[in-house]
């Protein structure tokens, strides 16, 4: 009998922390540095890779995604001995999708022919707005030109790329918006990511927001128009949502990204890099150590909990259910032993916020502008 994460499949996350500089919305791991150790990082993953690796032997290795911080600041030769590695080290699946996260600036546009060699078959850009004033205010140390003139380097280079705009900027209308998705649609892209600007605390834009001094963000209305018109744009474009913030033409979704929310397990390694894994029918949740010059050590470099089994189901809903394909009601069941609150079930349905149709349970258009709610309605019952 398969193991419940069969249904998702087996994918390798690796953590690269550095930075050429922190942006003042981001609240991941990420750390700004002049000197970088390259051999001992590099080093370091490899081993990590290994460790991982002797736990789950026979695993076909669906993707493997290079995230961050700023990836693209990496030597081509680490992301060389991480992938050859776990070559090595797991049979690798013929369509493998190899991802590397990149900044739009020039100085990384000059190595993406070397990360091709190097086994990155996908890219995806932190472009973020395509005009300057914006860019600035969000920290980012590329022009609209630059980014754009990136897109295109890494266009010639990999078979596929995507990129992430953010909406809900700073002073933007609904107007703006439309104009600068349209102008992004145009690219010809099958992949985007669009996300709305949120103000995480313990981030330079947190702190502000606290003082007041962070204005022109829009008002919850403003805020649904802007969702509401991005789906219908990029329906128009045939690129619709098929996760909550993510739009791709058919086939071109992430593969890495399905197999979190569809719930298979990853290995995550690198400073703070979290994974799940199902280690003699057990699944864990695993936690690398956050700080670089610590983890570095590699003593106790890495936490794990077991996860249980209403966990999982928990999980397992609340990833799945941002993906529009849905939840399979019957996996549930055998997660949580039991199965959803069929009062519940009506209730949402009756307010057009799920359906329900060969045991697939779904969100619906309406119900995704207030996803939280229905993911609290059938997980507290």
């Amino acid at each position: 009998m398969a193991e419940d994460w069969e249904a998702g499949g087996f994918g390798l996350y690796v953590h690269w922390p550095f930075c050429a500089a922190k942006c003042p919305y981001c609240d991941f791991n990420s750390h700004v540095t002049n000197v970088v150790d390259h051999d001992a990082w590099r080093a370091a993953l490899v081993t990590e890779v290994e460790r991982v690796g002797a736990l789950t032997q026979g695993r076909v290795l669906r993707s493997v995604f290079f995230g961050g911080g700023t990836p693209s600041l990496m030597e081509p030769s680490t992301v060389e001995a991480i992938l050859s590695t776990a070559a090595k080290t797991w049979p690798i699946a013929n369509d493998v999708e190899v991802t590397l996260e990149a900044n739009p600036t020039s100085v990384e546009a000059d190595k993406f022919v070397a990360f091709r060699a190097a086994g990155i078959n996908r890219v995806s850009m932190g472009i973020q707005a395509l005009n300057d004033a914006d860019l600035r205010a969000l920290g980012r140390l590329h022009s609209a030109a630059e980014g754009l003139a990136a897109f295109n380097i890494a266009r010639s280079v990999f078979d596929r790329v995507s990129f992430d705009l953010m909406y809900g900027r700073q002073n933007q209308s609904l107007t703006q918006w439309e104009a600068e998705l349209q102008q992004a649609l145009a690219l010809d892209l099958d992949h985007v990511s669009l996300y709305q600007l949120t103000v995480e605390p313990g981030t330079a834009f947190g702190d502000r927001y606290k003082r007041g001094k962070l204005r022109g963000l829009p008002d919850d209305d403003l805020s649904a128009d802007m969702y509401a018109l991005t789906q219908d744009v990029c329906a128009a474009h045939n690129m619709p949502r098929y996760e909550v913030s993510n739009h791709a033409r058919d086939g071109a979704e992430s593969r890495h990204n399905l197999i979190y929310w569809r719930y298979g397990d990853y290995a995550g390694i690198g400073p703070g890099a979290h994974g799940r894994l199902t280690l003699s029918g057990t699944r864990i949740a695993t936690e690398q150590q956050r700080m670089p010059k610590i983890w570095l050590q590699g003593v106790n470099r890495e936490t794990s909990e077991r996860l249980s089994d209403m966990d999982q189901a928990t999980e397992y809903v609340m990833m799945g259910l941002r993906l529009a394909e849905g939840i399979d009601v019957d996996r549930y069941t055998r997660l949580a032993g039991r199965t959803f609150h069929p009062d519940k079930l009506d209730e949402l349905r009756s307010m057009g916020l799920i359906s329900v149709s060969k045991n697939r349970l779904v969100v619906t258009y309406q119900g995704f502008s207030l996803l939280n709610g229905v993911l609290g309605s059938l997980l507290n019952d």
